[in-house]
């Protein structure tokens, strides 16, 4: 047994917390607003993002991050990619010089185009060894149902992989290790801008053979940008690639997918923020730093290009879907 904190009492961060927990480890739960860890502490609930969903006894709910991460072996930011740098400024100074930190952040950060590992790694201090990336076909509800999944935990550490592996293994969540932080890392956060063109062509009532066109032909230029990058090819066959994007693009738990689907329908951007509670989805702010990783690199990636351009250019989906249509003929 091991203790764990997790700093953000989101979905996938409340999730996350129970998996660890019911792996037999003791869990801090971090909240930034003091009456959502009460509330949590109290109930056993996170209502705000998990309602229905009984906590373990073993998470401790807290509004304290510097309590939550004290003599943690495993600490986990559990916040948005574009707020990660700040959030870390914060918690750096405490982080214990032993433990792992665990990225579960998908997304490339604005204006430095870096991997959220590489955002660890720089505000903390933290050796790249001793930072790991858990990815996968995770949908939040669905993992806190207890319903079978599977994750991938990378590090470039082996064996601190496998220490990470041990601690989230339960009866419903099964963790394959990876060194591949890269690739890893890549095929989380791609996943989310393709997630929101499978959701555009769904807006606009289209069927299946199109959404299995732009998983397929997205996951090529995910494979394409991964391996400029650095990462291993095969990555992209297995969990942190394609199951990760299958689960995104096709669920409707996705907020990207949901999100891709009301500006299908013919919502601005704003309207579509307003229709999930003030949300904008990760592939938004994401697709701008990931097209111009892809510049930055040489690699074509048209539809990630076509979203970036509706999110960030006004371009209308009639308009893309015409445009990613009319493109050269070539050779898969």
């Amino acid at each position: 047994m091991v203790k764990v904190a997790v700093l953000g009492a989101g979905s996938w961060g409340t999730a996350l917390a129970k998996v660890f927990a019911d792996a037999g480890n003791s869990v801090s739960l971090w909240a930034r607003r003091t009456e959502l860890a009460a509330s949590i502490q109290r109930t056993r609930v996170n209502a705000d993002y998990l309602d229905g969903i009984v906590l373990p006894e073993a998470i401790e709910a807290t509004d304290d991050a510097t309590e939550a991460i004290d003599s943690a072996q495993i600490v986990i930011p559990a916040v948005p990619s574009q707020t990660m740098r700040g959030n870390l400024a914060d918690w750096a100074p405490h982080i214990p010089s032993d433990s792992t930190v665990v990225s579960i952040s998908k997304g490339i950060e604005s204006g430095t185009y870096k991997r959220m590992s590489e955002v660890i790694a720089e505000v903390t201090g933290v050796q790249r060894e001793r930072i790991a990336v858990l990815t996968g076909p995770n949908l939040a509800r669905e993992v806190a149902h207890e319903q079978l999944a599977a994750t991938v935990i990378a590090c470039s550490d082996l064996n601190r992989a496998k220490l990470i592996q041990a601690a989230c293994a339960t009866s419903y969540m099964r963790p394959y290790t990876n060194t591949d932080v890269v690739g890893c890392e890549i095929g989380g956060a791609c996943k989310n801008v393709i997630a929101l063109a499978c959701g555009m062509a769904a807006g606009k009532d289209m069927g299946e053979n199109t959404q299995a066109t732009l998983i397929t032909r997205g996951l090529a230029e995910i494979t394409r940008l991964g391996i400029a990058l650095g990462a291993d090819q095969r990555t992209f066959a297995g969990l942190a690639g394609l199951g990760d994007l299958v689960a995104t693009c096709g669920s409707k738990l996705s907020r990207n997918r949901t999100f891709g689907e009301r500006l299908g329908r013919g919502m601005t951007l704003d309207q579509a923020r307003n229709a999930t509670n003030g949300q904008v989805a990760e592939g938004v702010i994401s697709s701008q730093s990931i097209h111009e990783l892809a510049l930055a690199n040489g690699v074509d990636m048209p539809l990630t290009e076509a979203v970036f351009s509706v999110c960030h250019r006004d371009l209308r989906v009639d308009d893309m879907i015409a445009a990613l249509m009319g493109r050269s003929k070539k050779s898969e």
